[in-house]
């Protein structure tokens, strides 16, 4: 077996990026390996702060509350203050709060604490999107954005292994991990990263250039369905497979893997290949695979048919993969990629509160009225991306010869 190509394969995969972008990268995946207080946090509530259920389910949707405002405004903050100090002081909000939240004993104290935390842990996103279209040169930003989303991955995957270890000697340990690794992420990014965002336009235009950008609207209503649809493993799958087809949670958790799996296997070969093709009409082939996936888990009785349907929908989530980050970076004005990423990023808040709504009731009546509407919303979002192509070829040739911020690092 020859494996004389596989220096040239790890230069086509993770060549080629700016110093800074690795910087990123690295403070990305130390973060999401330290994050192991969300997947739990309903566990928390309920055996460490002795909560109902309802009470706690009210206390998170508290959290979604902060989540769904968090996107707009770190989005202005980005363009207004910088990308680095918006990703920084969010780390450190977010470790902050996370100490707090694991001292709180009243509910008022988590209450509080659950909708400031809504409103930091994930109001970098904006930030890092910006980031990395001023550090990119569009023709490697589906790459850089693909290689981040294989961090996330990574990282979480192994968060999730060791949280739940560390949360049967104690959930205090959560926090303070959860904590260490957002102040690591902030002091990676300020010291290692430098401040792109242009000089001299804060004032030229705000959140009305956003929405009155009819392309970036259109893709923003296609990012929802995606979302919608991606929501769902997190939100009704669990609960279809559990209590309607009958599985254990043991066997439905280890079956779930193998999404992560894939994705840390799979995304990076494929990364670099899809980088070449349309950004759009790559975009809406995953969409309408994820939507196949989804349609097909309609017909799951069993672990095995479980599994069939998680390796359709993870490989219409690999192409996917980075696809809306570079397709955001090329509409947006360089002044304004804060904002856009912002917008971009509530479509996904916006998802995660009407996914568990809409695939609640659609359950109730049904797998079949659930899966085949999930898969229809992908099947959808897909022809929506078909018809945005064009405007979005156009307004990306624009900025096909932009440089890189990092040529003036």
């Amino acid at each position: 077996m020859r494996f004389v190509d596989k220096p040239g394969f790890l230069r086509s995969a993770m060549g080629g990026l700016p110093r800074p972008f690795w910087a990123l990268w690295s403070g990305t995946l130390v973060n999401r390996l330290g994050t192991m207080v969300m997947p739990f946090t309903g566990v928390y509530l309920t055996q460490a702060r002795g909560m109902s259920v309802a009470t706690a389910g009210l206390v998170m949707a508290v959290f979604g509350a902060g989540s769904l405002l968090s996107q707009l405004l770190a989005g202005v903050l980005a363009d207004r203050i910088g990308r680095r100090a918006t990703l920084a002081g969010s780390m450190v909000a977010t470790a902050v709060t996370m100490l707090a939240l694991g001292y709180s004993t009243s509910l008022l104290g988590v209450t509080t604490a659950m909708f400031v935390l809504g409103l930091v842990i994930d109001a970098y996103r904006p930030a890092s999107n910006a980031l990395v279209a001023d550090l990119v040169s569009p023709s490697e930003r589906p790459r850089a954005y693909g290689l981040l989303f294989w961090a996330i991955n990574l990282g979480y995957a192994v968060g999730m292994t060791a949280g739940g270890w560390l949360a049967g000697i104690g959930f205090l340990w959560l926090f303070w991990i959860d904590a260490v690794s957002c102040v690591a992420f902030a002091l990676l990014v300020w010291r290692a990263v430098p401040e792109t965002r242009p000089a001299g336009r804060e004032s030229q235009g705000g959140f009305g250039v956003v929405l009155r950008d009819r392309v970036m609207m259109g893709f923003t209503l296609t990012a929802l369905g995606n979302a919608v649809m991606y929501m769902q493993t997190v939100t009704m799958l669990p609960v279809a497979m559990t209590e309607v087809v009958g599985l254990p949670t043991g066997q439905f958790g280890l079956v779930m893997a193998l999404n992560g799996v894939l994705i840390v296997l799979v995304q990076p070969l494929v990364s670099s290949r899809l980088g070449r093709f349309d950004p759009s009409r790559s975009l809406a082939l995953g969409l309408a695979v994820m939507g196949a996936g989804f349609a097909l888990t309609a017909f799951v009785t069993s672990a095995a048919g479980l599994a069939a349907t998680i390796v359709v929908w993870t490989a219409g989530e690999i192409v996917t993969a980075g696809l809306g980050g570079a397709i955001v970076a090329s509409l947006a004005p360089a002044h304004l990629r804060g904002r856009y990423s912002g917008m971009y990023g509530f479509a996904w808040s916006a998802a995660s509160v009407l996914a568990p709504l809409t695939g609640g009731v659609l359950l109730q009546a049904g797998p079949e009225a659930l899966w085949f509407t999930v898969g229809g919303v992908g099947v959808v979002s897909a022809a929506g991306m078909l018809v945005l192509g064009p405007a979005i070829r156009r307004r990306a040739a624009t900025g096909l010869d932009e440089p890189a911020a990092l040529s003036a690092a």
